[in-house]
């Protein structure tokens, strides 16, 4: 095996003189999760947070896109063809040039809310890029890519869509402030302007189609997410409302015009767990953000994110992307009745079976190229830190996990409430604090790592430290501490079972396993506490504490 530096060498970049890590392999193992009857699948159906679903269909063929914000590469767009079984095919940006992420936060800033649309051969993406740039749109012809650099739009407001009506015209709707004073936190307006397809640019008047919500002297909050569709003759407009937590919905409206005015629907909203008693069984949550999709036999299907907490309203795994039938009432579309809980399993659309996804398992033994799950904090900086070299060389890097820089951490969904991951990996720190090992983390304030780590008095032990706050040191707490032999690999064992987690280890391949720690509460890591928009994510992560 070449040496770290010697690896990073061949691959181009420059090295700081730093410890690095080997990593042979990660596995990761859903703990008994449930499995479908013929015919029907499970929700949701991509797991681990995928937030703000949009989706398309061209021929036979889906295709679907979620938002990432700070994580790179950003933007997954997935293909389908029966809607249930997915493919990761691209992301939307995946060249550091696209957006600067520099200094974001991986959950409060950067691509919030992206909606995909097809016309005439082209697929577009419309994003905002929050903190980091505005509004934009990216292209391609292929949905594996290559993606257009952005181009910039010049428009107040976030979650921008395109509606490409049957003449050929294009209307971006967005979330925007709304005319006159801001009543209240969380006002917020649908607007929409037309778009010349053809030079790609905005023109003509911005016309506000709904202020505050279906109800305004409810004071709703957060009208956002819009979408537009045309069906039997009218133009229906289907924004969520309510925020991203417990009290999520979605509503429709429709109009004769594309540029309104728009009437509400008589069933409102059309989405929503809102109303349920909180201690039902199986609770989903925060329903919303949605996007339709007809099928070639005339029915229609709806993507949304949702929530599985496992207390009051804490999830680790972030708002996810759901799939149900949805309903032509009198005219307009639904979801659910009111009152109807979210079923975790359903009816599979009638369309022919497409490739399994299987989310429960996986093992990466770093052969080139990397998986595309793999993500990054924000931009990949200049300095070449990690090869594939017969495994997963990491340099420790000067960034810590709770920087807005770059911490040298290379990580993966999860997917499940309760799960294993498992690495085999050797590190020889240099410095007291030098690390190497799982990073389980939802944001900069909110983490766990469990690695070798140099002491103080210049021993190499496995650590596990934990920080829950802001205010905390800015590697964690130590939670726990066992000696460990002076060299060689290690497999490292961390469990995630809801709001509880447990660490041990053993020399690898080698005899049983030895605890570390055991329940220890990661509900700090919950997306309430976090912002709310991602998930947790975990993978190879290294620090260099000179």
């Amino acid at each position: 095996m070449l040496t770290a530096f010697a690896a990073l060498a061949a691959v181009g970049g420059s090295v700081s003189a730093a410890p690095a890590a080997h990593f042979s392999q990660v596995t990761y193992r859903a703990i008994d999760p449930p499995a479908a009857k013929p015919g029907n699948y499970r929700n949701p159906v991509l797991p681990g947070f995928h937030p703000d679903p949009s989706i398309v269909k061209v021929g036979a063929d889906f295709y679907l896109v979620t938002s990432t914000f700070g994580w790179f590469p950003g933007l997954p767009v997935f293909h389908s063809t029966d809607l249930v079984n997915w493919k990761l095919v691209s992301h939307a940006i995946s060249r550091p040039g696209m957006v600067d992420l520099t200094g974001m936060g991986v959950v409060a800033d950067a691509l919030y809310a992206p909606a995909i649309t097809f016309h005439k051969g082209t697929f577009y993406i419309l994003n905002t890029c929050v903190r980091c740039g505005g509004n934009f749109y990216v292209t391609a012809t292929d949905p594996k890519g290559p993606w257009s650099d952005p181009v910039w739009m010049d428009f107040e407001g976030i979650d921008p869509s395109l509606f490409v009506d049957e003449d050929g015209r294009g209307w971006v709707v967005n979330n925007g402030l709304p005319k006159g004073e801001i009543l209240y936190e969380g006002h917020r307006a649908i607007w929409i302007q037309e778009f010349d397809v053809a030079t790609g640019k905005l023109f003509g008047p911005r016309t506000q189609l709904v202020d505050g919500g279906v109800h305004p002297e409810d004071k709703p909050i957060w009208a956002e997410g819009p979408h537009v569709y045309k069906h039997e003759g009218w133009y229906y407009l289907m924004p969520a409302e309510g925020g991203t937590a417990d009290r999520h919905s979605q509503t429709i409206y429709r109009s004769r015009k594309p540029d309104g005015p728009y009437e509400a629907g008589p069933f409102n909203p059309i989405l929503t767990q809102r109303d349920l008693p909180p201690g039902r069984p199986d609770r989903v949550e925060a329903t919303g953000h949605a996007d339709l999709v007809k099928l070639d036999d005339g029915t229609w299907w709806g993507v949304f994110l949702a929530t599985r907490p496992f207390a009051d309203q804490d999830t680790l795994l972030g708002r996810e992307t759901w799939l149900l039938p949805v309903r032509w009432v009198d005219g307009w579309p639904r979801f659910l009745d009111e009152g109807a809980p979210v079923p975790l399993e359903a009816a599979k659309p009638k369309l022919p079976q497409g490739p399994v996804a299987d989310w429960s398992r996986w093992t990466e033994r770093f052969d080139a190229p990397l998986s595309p799950e793999w993500l990054r904090m924000r931009n990949p900086s200049a300095e070449q830190w990690f090869a594939i070299d017969g495994g997963l060389t990491l340099v420790a890097g000067s960034d810590a996990a709770s920087s807005k820089g770059q911490p040298h951490f290379l990580g993966r969904r999860l997917r499940h409430p309760s799960a294993e991951y498992t690495a085999r990996f050797s590190f020889t720190p240099e410095e007291a604090g030098d690390f190497a090992g799982l990073l389980a983390i939802m944001d900069e304030s909110s983490f766990i790592a469990a690695g070798i780590e140099l002491g103080g008095d210049r021993t190499r032990q496995l650590v596990l430290r934990s920080r829950a706050s802001a205010d905390e040191e800015a590697n964690g707490a130590v939670v726990a501490t066992a000696a460990l032999p002076a060299g060689g690999e290690i497999d490292l064992r961390l469990v995630i079972d809801k709001g509880a987690a447990a660490v041990s280890w053993r020399p690898a391949g080698r005899g049983a396993w030895r605890d570390l720690a055991s329940g220890v509460s990661v509900r700090h890591m919950a997306s309430m506490n976090s912002g709310l928009f991602t998930g947790v994510t975990v993978g190879p992560y290294a620090y260099s504490a000179d």
